[in-house]
């Protein structure tokens, strides 16, 4: 059969295929045996909940096998010796730290803790296991997390400046602590308490401390929630809350600490972070400290890049990727590094110099490393595959493919495969993009195209999977999609782009962009243009129809249309709005509002549907309403669409049948309007 037949005979992809794509995460390798433990996340039947297990892949050989049997299990950590493997189990919604012999069996609680848990970490002689949960700072206060008819009948007292995050709610008077049990007799001591909250713990490898990030207040008076400098604290593990002691500062709170790690020696700290010269653009960097403290090092300027994973895709949402990961001799430092459209491994020597350890266009989104660093296990996407785990040689590069979750939808489904292009804009800067063709594409023949904008700003379109592309793309559109200044990947200056200057070069960026790929696609039609984006994308989406008519239909999704409200009903609005436009209402109501796209609602004349969820905490509901209402008055066409439960992550992690519901609604309403 040749290739044009074989691609005859499949179908294009539906909004509906959610439903069966599978995803694969936290590849955790046995100390030992080097068989990798992995979490495997699906739908369930009734389309109403995601599930979970863990699955266990010997290093060499056999098909993988189910090991867990809750339905959401996940965060699979290896004990040093490699006899139990500790995980988090969600049962009747609450999150607990599990264990099971490695041989199988039947797993057991090991915590009992009134919220839930994350975070867990093994001590060097596996007797103990580390761990975060959210503890009331006033037990004896109800709170809204325990559902009693009590605490709904009560008023929440707010104190904190920044009192909710997206996904969660309002805190309650609740900061995440760091507690210890031992495994044996399930013993649960709190080693931390008091108004900060624990982030990232780590063992040393004597065993003796647990490394952690916080934000401790210096004295009485001080409000954390407006420093965004943080810092490493130590404490030494007590066997009774008798015994704990206060934790040790470490830095001098000059960097913004995002995850760190002990080297095998114990002589060095390495960590993830950045000093915001450039505030919430900077770059995420590699730095070292002594392990006794002292003055952080940056091991990383050799490279102008995000160290980290930047990427976006609508598979996966914020997974975890720890900690930097030192070499056995403590020498150098394993590490993701967003940069150029790929997420690839990097070894970086402490003096700074590196090797590029995988290859090819994709977003490496995670990864292990084997014992004897001959190997990485890397969970990886590219712009055909939803994501799998892959052996890759350290020293060759050869690669094997370990897991085949989505081979059965992939085998039936025509994949539209991206081309890449790039921008020269108007102050020299190379603007990155790509255009993927509709499916059944014929030469000489023009199709409408959807121009899509990420979020962020400061993220990055990556070689990676959409569904929500690929559905586009199987409608009948070109899809055009790009990373424009704001950006990461593309090193700090181009980040620096937006920096109080929100609607300036980005969207002369986007529209060159365009351009560009209609001069180097010519089918794509010049007049047949739609454009859609979420959160920032949101914004742009807004203030791209209120400043041009140049796209006949367009949907915004989560997005923010007025900053002086954003400020102050956003979780990070009031830090998000100073760092990113560079002022606060009572101040700088007129720089707020000049970058506000509910300013030229007048303008908008482009057929504007919006998309928001009702618990959206990031970009609150009001902001489309505000929009929404202002069109009305003005007797624009536009249609508002409120997803109940929904958070600023519906696109990502929302309930599946909204999801659908999501992208049936943004394809119904190009087609309504005949892009």
């Amino acid at each position: 059969m040749s290739n044009s037949q074989f691609s005859m005979a499949k179908r294009r992809i539906t909004a509906e295929d959610l439903y069966r794509l599978h995803w694969v995460s936290d590849p955790a390798i046995h100390p030992i045996s080097g068989e990798i433990a992995y979490v495997e996340q699906y739908i369930n039947e009734e389309h109403t909940d995601y599930n979970s297990g863990i699955w266990l892949l010997p290093f060499q050989g056999d098909a993988p096998i189910p090991f867990t049997y809750g339905q959401k299990d996940e965060t699979p950590v290896w004990s040093p010796d490699g006899s139990q493997l500790a995980f988090l189990r969600t049962t009747d919604g609450k999150r607990q730290v599990w264990i099971i012999p490695a041989r199988g069996g039947e797993a057991r609680q090991l915590t009992h803790v009134e919220n839930n848990v994350r975070s867990l970490a093994w001590s060097p002689d596996g007797a103990c296991i580390s761990f975060v949960a959210k503890t009331a700072e006033n037990p004896s206060r109800p709170t809204s997390a325990g559902g009693t008819q009590e605490a709904q009948l009560k008023g929440r007292v707010v104190n904190r400046t920044k009192a909710k995050s997206d996904g969660y709610g309002l805190w309650d008077d609740t900061r995440d602590h760091l507690y210890v049990t031992d495994v044996t007799s399930e013993h649960t001591v709190q080693l931390t308490s008091g108004a900060y909250d624990v982030a990232e713990p780590v063992w040393s490898p004597n065993g003796q401390l647990i490394l952690f990030v916080a934000r401790i207040a210096e004295h009485s008076k001080e409000d954390t929630d407006l420093r965004e400098q943080n810092d490493l604290f130590t404490i030494a593990p007590a066997t009774s809350n008798v015994d704990a002691t206060a934790p040790r500062k470490l830095t001098h709170s000059k960097l913004h600490i995002e995850s760190a790690a002990y080297s095998p020696d114990g002589l060095t700290i390495a960590f993830y972070g950045h000093d915001r010269h450039a505030k919430d653009a900077t770059q995420t960097r590699l730095y070292t400290i002594p392990s006794s403290g002292g003055t952080a090092v940056c091991v990383s300027e050799t490279l102008d890049a995000h160290f980290g994973n930047a990427g976006m895709s609508d598979m996966r949402s914020h997974l975890h990727i720890g900690p930097p990961r030192f070499s056995a001799d403590s020498q150098s430092l394993y590490t993701l590094v967003t940069l150029e459209g790929n997420v690839h491994v990097y070894q970086f020597a402490l003096d700074g110099t590196f090797k590029i350890l995988t290859q090819g266009e994709r977003e490496i989104y995670q990864f292990d490393l084997t014992s004897d660093e001959q190997h990485i296990i890397a969970a990886s996407t590219d712009v055909a595959l939803p994501g799998d785990l892959f052996r890759i040689a350290i020293h060759s590069g050869t690669e094997e493919r370990l897991t085949r979750v989505n081979d059965s939808l992939l085998d039936e489904i025509e994949i539209s495969m991206p081309e890449s292009f790039w921008t020269e804009v108007e102050d020299g800067r190379r603007v990155q993009g790509w255009v993927m063709k509709p499916v059944g594409f014929k030469e000489g023949v023009s199709y409408p195209a959807i121009l899509e904008i990420h979020g962020g700003p400061h993220a990055m379109y990556s070689n990676s999977f959409f569904h929500e592309f690929q559905l586009l793309a199987a409608q009948g559109y070109a899809v055009i999609y790009t990373n424009p200044g704001g950006s990461r990947g593309y090193g700090q200056s181009f980040t620096n782009v937006v920096l109080g200057d929100y609607g300036g070069r980005d969207y002369t960026d986007l529209l060159s962009a365009v351009d560009e790929a209609i001069r180097q696609f010519p089918f794509i039609h010049p007049e047949r243009l739609g454009v859609t984006g979420g959160s920032y994308g949101g914004f742009m989406t807004n203030w791209i129809v209120g400043h041009t008519d140049r796209f006949r239909a367009a949907v915004t999704q989560r997005s923010i249309s007025n900053w002086l409200s954003m400020y102050g009903v956003s979780d990070i609005g009031y830090s998000f709005t100073e760092d990113e436009v560079g002022g606060n209402p009572w101040e700088d109501c007129e720089l707020l509002w000049k970058q506000s796209p509910l300013a030229y609602v007048q303008q908008i004349n482009t057929p504007l549907l919006i998309l928001h969820g009702e618990q959206d905490l990031r970009c609150p509901i009001e902001q489309g309403e505000q929009l929404f209402t202002a069109l009305r008055r003005l007797g624009k066409p536009t249609q508002f669409v409120r997803f109940p439960a929904s958070s600023h992550e519906l696109s990502r992690k929302g309930h599946p049948q909204l999801r659908v519901e999501r992208l049936q609604r943004i394809t119904n309403w190009f087609a309504e309007h005949e892009i």
